[in-house]
């Protein structure tokens, strides 16, 4: 959620420092701020807002902002409203200033602590608990690093934190639990973020802290102590990726580039993974062709979208392949008991690799005794890969808008082709691999020729500009997708927007149904068909009006109470991912008519690592 960059240089930090919060700005925030120190002196400076307005005021500034130390921080507001005292960085004694990711969960008994002993507090913020402990504790141990490391033995909850001390200009010190931190490492200077996307215009090589780490970082070394008090090596890591953060491609927005995106990104989850003569062998990681084949039972767990592809995955993993399967909400899953399965597989999925509900359930999983883990990801080197014992790269790119589009395609391929690998070794029948594998091989031209429809969903959206609520029916594996078209359009429009399997219809939901209730519907020409047009009859005579997604062979025709969208014929097996698309079209053409913000909706964040 919040983004940290901080530096340690002989260099003028700040453009480091500001570049890199403009290259996280994507992850969601309401306020910045930067500390720096220059001749012995540690300047802050934060604003409300965006980081224009941060970078305006540095400008503004006598010495424009200068300093070879300093950190920088994009907060989105938990503890205390969106005020520039509660901004990031937050500073004791006017000498130390700390950043930090996370929630310290005993923040109130710190604060009653730290009154008591005289310091005083002007934000409202939990973070500033982390300031005025470091300052209290370095009375009494000889470096930062040793104050550090003995501050977090105190703090309950979760963290990524780094921490400056302008009496030890040329050191910074950082500490991780459960928020990531990643090291970029320069010559003669280094760096810390919470996302390596931000330092990609100042090193290309990386070092990824592992749960507990506590680190010491100069301009010419890093030290890494871990959470048993040891001094460790972490492998240094050269980063592949390719991503200019301002960079729209001639689009309006990255959501829609994004959304355009997809033939090809889809074409990069299948290159090399899949043939005409089947999926490659360990496509998933190593061993895991042999995990696979003891593999009874599969638990999936995710958040928000995409845990709406492992509800899809579900539909696709019996089906197909024959192994039961169960799909759960990772916060819902780490706070009940439940039962293990004997040679079950859990299975992790996160566009970000950081999401902290999702990595703190499979730190649950791993200890209740699952068979073994796999993590379907697009952050290679992530902590849900790092952690897991089998990965699956989706190779989406990097992902700017808030609302996941590009990664959610990508998720139900790999879904697919875990269809593939489990059933390999199942003895799927012939004729349902070659379906799949004749699937997943048009899979990038259908997706492309569905993208044809934007120009007619653009209208279509028109007719949307006065709603305010609305329903999303879906049947089989149909149903995941009209849940997710219905949070795609209350993410970036706001319309309120639920989602029903259509046999539900008689069981409340049409109690809603009048003429200014739009209901949006999925139809592909399937064995569901007939059911599903028994369930258009149903709203249409309460006078409801229909937007109908429909195969262009399962005859559905415009009227008065139904508009029709023909979508191109595809195979049974790919349909949700095709019918995906015109579902964001639509809430991208709504979310314009309503001027809302499409890349950056209020209160959400890209990445969610906190609870």
């Amino acid at each position: 959620m919040c983004g940290i960059v901080g530096a340690v240089a002989e260099r003028n930090v700040v453009q480091i420092l500001l570049e890199g919060l403009r290259r996280l700005e994507y992850r969601g925030y309401d306020s910045s701020g930067v500390a720096l120190i220059h001749d012995n002196a540690l300047s802050i400076t934060r604003r409300v807002g965006k980081v224009k307005a941060l970078s305006d005021a540095i400008e503004a500034l006598d010495d424009q902002g200068t300093g070879a130390t300093g950190i920088a921080h994009t907060r989105w507001a938990t503890h205390g409203g969106v005020t520039e005292s509660n901004a990031h960085p937050h500073v004791s004694q006017s000498r130390f200033a700390v950043v930090h990711n996370g929630i310290i969960e005993n923040h109130k008994s710190l604060r009653d602590e730290l009154s008591a002993l005289g310091y005083r507090f002007t934000s409202d913020t939990d973070t500033e608990t982390i300031a005025h402990t470091v300052a209290e504790l370095r009375k009494s141990t000889p470096t930062l690093l040793d104050a550090v490391l003995e501050s977090v033995k105190r703090f309950e909850g979760a963290y990524g934190t780094v921490i400056i001390d302008k009496d030890d200009a040329s050191t910074m010190v950082v500490a991780r639990s459960g928020s990531p931190l990643v090291i970029g490492l320069g010559i003669g200077e280094n760096f810390i973020a919470s996302d390596q996307m931000a330092l990609l215009p100042v090193t290309r090589r990386f070092i990824f802290l592992e749960e507990g780490d506590v680190a010491e970082i100069t301009r010419t070394s890093v030290r890494i102590i871990d959470e048993s008090g040891n001094e460790v090596e972490r492998e240094i890591v050269e980063s592949t990726v390719e991503h200019d953060a301002g960079d729209k491609g001639g689009y309006r927005h990255y959501m829609l580039k994004e959304i355009y995106e997809q033939p090809a990104v889809v074409r990069n989850t299948l290159q090399g993974r899949v043939s005409p003569d089947g999926i490659g062998n360990d496509v998933f990681g190593e061993g895991s062709d042999a995990i696979f084949a003891k593999t009874e039972h599969i638990k999936i767990i995710a958040c928000g979208t995409s845990y709406h592809a492992g509800m899809t995955a579900k539909y696709w993993l019996e089906a197909y392949a024959g192994v039961s399967c169960d799909v759960e909400i990772a916060s819902e899953f780490r706070y009940r008991k439940s039962v293990v399965k004997p040679n079950s597989l859990i299975v992790t999925i996160s566009q970000s690799g950081e999401t902290a509900d999702t990595l703190a359930a499979l730190k649950l999983a791993k200890e209740s005794g699952y068979m073994s883990s796999l993590a379907i990801c697009n952050v290679d080197g992530s902590s849900l890969v790092r952690e897991s014992s089998l990965s699956f790269m989706t190779r989406a790119g990097a992902e700017i808008g808030v609302a996941s589009t590009k990664a959610f395609t990508t998720q139900l391929a790999g879904f697919l082709m875990l269809v593939l690998a489990i059933g390999k070794q199942k003895n799927m029948p012939k004729d349902i691999q070659q379906h799949i594998l004749s699937a997943l091989t048009e899979l990038p031209a259908k997706l492309e020729e569905t993208l044809t429809l934007a120009d007619e969903i653009d209208h279509l959206a028109e007719e949307f500009s006065d709603k305010h609520h609305s329903l999303f029916l879906g049947r089989g594996d149909q149903y995941p997708i009209a849940m997710e078209g219905a949070l795609k359009l209350k993410e970036i429009s706001y319309i309120h927007a639920e989602a029903y399997a259509s046999g539900e219809l008689k069981h409340g939901p049409l109690a809603l149904i009048d003429a200014e209730m739009p209901v949006i519907v999925v139809a592909p020409n399937n064995e569901l068909l007939e059911k599903l047009k028994s369930n258009v009859e149903e709203v249409r005579a309460r006078g409801g009006i229909m937007y109908v997604f429909a195969d262009k062979d399962a005859h559905f025709e415009s009227d008065e109470t139904m508009r029709v969208v023909n979508v191109p014929h595809c195979l049974e097996s790919i349909a949700p991912i095709v019918y995906t698309i015109p579902l964001q079209l639509l809430s991208y053409y709504v979310a314009l008519i309503k001027g809302t913000d499409v890349d950056q909706p209020r209160n959400l964040a890209k990445s969610v690592t906190v609870e």
